[in-house]
């Protein structure tokens, strides 16, 4: 961080899987809130997920992140393992291509949010840093603060300097005092008869879009700006204007400039309103009231003491500031007084109202009395209040605005209260403004962090049930205190209510019993959020009628427990209630429904946060639909190529274990089948086809059901395999080679079983005697879908009383530990330790011992088969 001084550190590193964006993203936000670092904390986030993001899922590698605390802001930097991966630069500087492209929007946002930033190189690894400074806080400020250490006070000369500067009607400097000259370095004879727009090096308020021209013109103005030092350097300067006139009546304007970190000598204090009515205090109101008030850090309360004070100024009853929303067409209500809940923040009322005196808001308005023109101003309707002006608030011509003061007696206010309204409105538009603007800037950036991480919690995952849980928990408390999702199966299908959560757990069932008697909203296709008044409505009748019954059959004081839910329910949703709808794919899939409590309403940068999450939300939902019918599909199918059960055989146990590899798959390549034959005889076939996807499947159906009926039209075993075979490479290029272990099994008076098997390719099958030897139980021979001709036999196989078969795909014998491999010797001996075990008890010996021969999941489809001729009872 150059030469500043490191006061904290914090460091963590973050393994290369998906899930370590969202744990650097908590790390950083905690570690900077612990800070106090509020004000960068959310670029802070925004950026660590897009570097992390390159470095775990792009790059691959290990994400190192160490964060760096100093005394004017913070230092965050991101390193990986990969110092040769290039960085998107060209020779004639950066050049980051379109933000679509999935490389290089770290570093674009690097660039776009943080004060400095960089990549810088090692032996060992590659790291991006960034740092964002803290927002510089002015000295001096009209709220007291706490005593500070003298280490900490502003460093000042040896005595504050105020330059004196006087400006004539022409703008050109006349006079200019010895501390402008010390301050700026500029002699008065260097400057005097100058334009002073001469040395002003940015002329603007930051923030604002006042000129020092235009201030010149004001009676009174105070603000910041930078004035040109002999030097070169800009000396940023904070200044009281007061413009005067000579005793010839020609105007002037007498400028009082400190440096901007003194600007608590020049800065006007807190002044109270003026109480004197006569004639030339009443001119001088809006001066006092908003002028000479510097606004504070924060627009809610710049706004609650703006109409505080208009309607002191006016002797009003109540007033109201309304702020204009970006296309001008509705006004929000930012601030109110005197005026009941109902008429609170955000509600919203068109500018076009009415037929009075005026029907706009941009045009200041006077009515004496609104009983005689009914909804002329609709936020002031049953309140009681008679007579009223508004007046616009306009930043260069555009409409930001609108304040007004009602009194309850008709008569109250004519056009000289208008005009004085008018121009204490004029004075204060610009700093509403630039207060406004410096919200919707921390708003945005906020919102920002707030869809990257919903943006990445919908992207984990595909099932449908989480997919609406999730859509739900992030609006909830976030955006709304209330939240139901709706979806609709298809065009012919009726909206369901699917979810519903409040941020209070106990009227979770209340609310979705409500609203299963609403009729749900029209599937609308048409994007932003409308407002839905229904399930308001129904809260209010259910509580009308539940507090008629309650005062009929209840004592006030023991309400009972169900009258409680149903009228908190009812406050839960009585306030504003609107809509989004899900639109995936050009197909309105559902619709989000966001509610609010009581005499409460949504802002309108909320409404737009809340419509771009649906977007997201919706995407996510259809595709999760998507996966789920996909998947409800393959597996019905993979369900198809597995024998519907075991037959039960005389005097001879048989067990199968089965285990596809990969999530999802209840069918690989491996597969398996016993069935019985005719006269007391029973097929039995194990197989594994090479390769895996639809191609492998199709085998693998053509070959279980080849066998049941090659096998019941009585052919032997070389027979069927033979006609398998052929029906294989029949298949052309999309047939697969097969190797199949295939036998028949009849068991036999004297209580063996007499086996005939024809091993084609597949895995020799192992017989387990009773004194613990094992042994090879056929001979191998040519697998299927390979050559035409094929010359296969079949082998017999006695199996005495307490005998096992054991017939195993080639997942279990190539089971891998590195270089380690089970193979045929491996299993051999694992089988002869399942002496006198059952055959369901050889078939979990044998797959425990496969799992536990390595420590990773299984690559490999896996089936096992074990045939056992039990001992006969002893007496």
């Amino acid at each position: 961080m150059g030469s500043a001084v490191i006061t904290a550190r914090a460091a963590a590193t973050f393994e290369p899987v998906g899930r370590s964006v969202a744990t650097a993203r908590a790390f950083v936000r905690d570690t900077l809130q612990g800070w106090g670092y509020n004000d960068v904390v959310d670029d802070a986030v925004v950026l660590t997920s897009e570097l992390v993001t390159n470095a775990v899922v792009h790059a691959g590698t290990a994400a190192d992140v160490l964060c760096l605390r100093s005394g004017d802001g913070v230092r965050v930097e991101v390193a990986d393992h990969y110092p040769e991966r290039e960085v998107p630069l060209q020779s004639n500087g950066v050049d980051f291509g379109s933000p679509d492209r999935e490389n290089g929007r770290g570093l674009l946002l690097c660039a776009a949010l943080a004060s400095r930033w960089g990549v810088e190189y090692s032996p060992t690894r590659k790291h991006v840093w960034f740092q964002l400074d803290l927002p510089d806080r002015p000295v001096g400020i009209r709220s007291a603060g706490p005593v500070l250490p003298t280490s900490l006070l502003p460093v000042t000369d040896q005595r504050v300097r105020v330059a004196v500067v006087q400006i004539d009607s022409t703008g050109a400097i006349s006079a200019w005092n010895d501390d402008a000259a010390y301050v700026f370095g500029h002699t008065a004879e260097q400057v005097i008869g100058k334009q002073f727009t001469d040395f002003v090096a940015w002329p603007h308020t930051p923030g604002t879009n006042t000129g020092i021209a235009d201030a010149l013109q004001l009676s009174r103005w105070e603000g910041s700006y930078g004035i040109r030092g002999a030097d070169g350097r800009t000396i940023a300067v904070y200044s009281s204007h007061l413009r005067v006139r000579d005793t010839d009546g020609e105007p002037s304007t007498v400028c009082l400039l400190v440096r901007d970190d003194e600007r608590a000598v020049l800065q006007s204090p807190v002044r109270a309103p003026v109480s004197d009515t006569s004639a030339d205090h009443r001119t001088a109101d809006p001066f006092e009231v908003f002028i000479g008030s510097p606004a504070p850090d924060d627009l809610d309360g710049l706004l609650q003491r703006t109409v505080e004070r208009a309607r002191d100024m006016l002797d009003a009853d109540a007033a109201f500031l309304l702020l204009a929303t970006d296309d001008e067409t509705e006004l929000e209500v930012r601030a109110t007084t005197g005026l009941p809940s109902a008429r609170q923040r955000f509600a919203r009322v068109p500018v076009e109202a009415g037929t009075g005196r005026y029907g706009s808001a941009r045009m200041p308005a006077v009515h004496e009395d609104l009983t005689a023109v009914p909804g002329a101003v609709p936020l002031l309707t049953d309140t009681g209040m008679r007579s009223v002006v508004t007046v616009p608030l306009k930043v260069e011509g555009r409409l930001t605005g609108s304040l007004g003061v009602a009194a309850e007696a008709a008569g109250r206010y004519t056009n000289e209260e208008a005009l004085r309204l008018q121009f204490a409105a004029d004075r204060i538009a610009l700093a509403v403004e630039s207060a406004r603007l410096g919200e919707l800037e921390r708003l945005r950036r906020g919102s920002l962090s707030f869809l990257v991480e919903a943006s990445d919690l919908l992207a984990g995952t595909l099932d449908r049930d989480q997919t609406l849980a999730l859509m739900a928990q992030m609006t909830v408390p976030t955006l709304a205190t209330w939240c139901a999702v709706y979806t609709i199966a298809d065009q012919s299908s009726e909206p369901y209510l699917s979810y519903v959560l409040h941020e209070d757990e106990d009227l979770i069932d209340g609310l979705k019993a409500l609203l299963s008697k609403v009729a749900p909203p029209d599937p609308v296709p048409t994007p932003g959020a409308r407002v839905w008044a229904a399930p308001s409505e129904a809260g209010h009748r259910a509580a009308l009628s539940t507090s008629t019954r309650s005062l009929q059959h209840d004592a006030p004081l023991s309400m009972s427990t169900a009258t409680r839910t149903i009228l908190a329910t009812a406050q839960a949703v009585g306030g504003e209630t609107v809509v989004l709808p899900l639109v995936a794919r050009n197909r309105v899939i559902g619709m989000l429904t966001l509610g609010k409590p009581s005499d409460d309403h949504f802002r309108q940068e909320i409404l737009e946060l809340a419509e771009d999450l649906s977007r997201r939300a919706a995407l996510a939902l259809d595709n999760a639909r998507l996966y789920s019918e996909r998947m409800a599909i393959s597996q019905s199918l993979q369900r198809s190529l597995l024998p519907p059960g075991l037959p039960d055989v005389p005097n001879v146990e048989i067990e199968v274990i089965y285990r596809a590899a990969g999530e999802g798959n209840e069918v690989g390549g491996d597969f398996y089948d016993v069935f019985p034959i005719s006269d007391g005889a029973y097929g039995f076939a194990i197989g594994d086809v090479c390769g895996t996807g639809p191609e492998a499947a199709a085998v693998t159906g053509l070959a279980r059901h080849a066998l049941r009926l090659l096998a019941r039209e009585g052919f032997g075993g070389p027979a069927v395999l033979e006609r398998l075979n052929a029906a294989i490479l029949d298949e052309g290029a999309r047939s697969r080679f097969l190797t199949l272990l295939y036998g028949e099994l009849r068991p036999q008076e004297d209580g063996s079983a007499l086996l005939k098997v024809v091993c084609a390719g597949h895995p020799l099958p192992l017989r387990l005697r009773q004194d613990g030897s094992v042994e090879s139980a056929a001979e191998p021979q040519p697998l299927l879908g390979v050559i035409e001709d094929l010359d296969l036999y079949e082998e017999e196989v006695v199996l005495d009383p307490g005998d096992v078969l054991l017939c195993v795909t080639d997942g279990v014998t190539e089971r891998r530990e590195g270089t380690r491999m089970l193979g045929d010797d491996g299993l051999a001996d694992v089988l002869s330790t399942c002496t006198g075990l059952t055959a369901g008890a050889v078939a979990a010996r044998i797959l425990r011992a496969v799992e536990r021969f390595a420590a990773e999941p299984a690559s490999d489809d896996m089936a096992i088969l074990a045939m056992r001729v039990p001992e006969p009872p002893r007496a």
